[in-house]
């Protein structure tokens, strides 16, 4: 019964379970769903094509709070004091730098895997597990509420962290909806693995400083914060 409903939902954004039990491992108590080919290997076409078609799907929908952006403007004013670049990946629509350059007036761009990217100022089309040189080392912060959109989130995060200023902090939204892992959202974890894990991945190079509310969210969810993690 409840595939049944799972799948009744995911046919309205366009794709469907399939073979769940085969594609989803579950490593150190998270979930990672695993784009194989016909051969069992990693297939980074069909994460790609399934990403893009995903969020072409939705991309009428807007996740991000504007009140969540400004509350997390005032917090990298305090923590960092004033930023001169940041970046949002898995940005969709583009809201998320729209108003973190509203509010912290400082340059802000967004990712986006979908050639859709195009189309929303201050978005590059870009793989948000690869990072450009220029951003090494000089990222005031980084925020995201996609890692559960990351085929290897430990290769992802360790490609943000690299991109900070020695004060620099990235901050992830994680949610209850970011608990299960399915073909479009292919890492799920509980908040309550999520700083060991990030420890585990940080390999002594950084870990969590705090967690803190999201001061608006959803009625849907059972709660959502953000994790703030910076080098060590």
């Amino acid at each position: 019964m409840l595939a049944k409903l799972m799948n009744s939902a995911a046919r309205r954004f366009g794709y469907e379970f399939k073979k769940i039990g085969e594609r989803i491992d579950t490593e150190d108590g998270y979930q990672i769903y695993r784009y194989y080919d016909g051969d069992g290997h990693f297939d980074y076409e069909k994460y790609k094509a399934t990403q893009t078609k995903a969020n072409q799907k939705k991309l009428a929908n807007v996740w991000v709070r504007e009140e969540n952006i400004e509350f997390l403007s005032n917090y990298i004013r305090e923590t960092v004091g004033e930023p001169a670049f940041g970046i949002c990946h898995g940005t969709r629509r583009g809201k998320e730098q729209e108003w973190f350059i509203k509010y912290l007036g400082c340059e802000v761009i967004g990712t986006e895997i979908s050639d859709t990217a195009a189309d929303f100022p201050h978005t590059i089309q870009w793989d948000f597990h690869e990072v450009k040189p220029e951003w090494v080392d000089r990222t005031d912060f980084i925020y995201s509420n996609s890692l559960d959109h990351s085929y290897d989130p430990d290769k992802c995060l360790n490609a943000w962290m690299s991109c900070l200023t020695p004060a620099g902090i990235c901050i992830l939204e994680h949610s209850s909806g970011h608990e299960r892992a399915h073909e479009v959202d292919p890492f799920g974890a509980h908040i309550s693995q999520m700083p060991s894990l990030i420890l585990d991945w940080g390999r002594g190079r950084f870990s969590v400083r705090e967690i803190i509310d999201a001061p608006s969210m959803k009625s849907s969810l059972k709660y959502m914060k953000y994790i703030i993690i910076q080098r060590v």
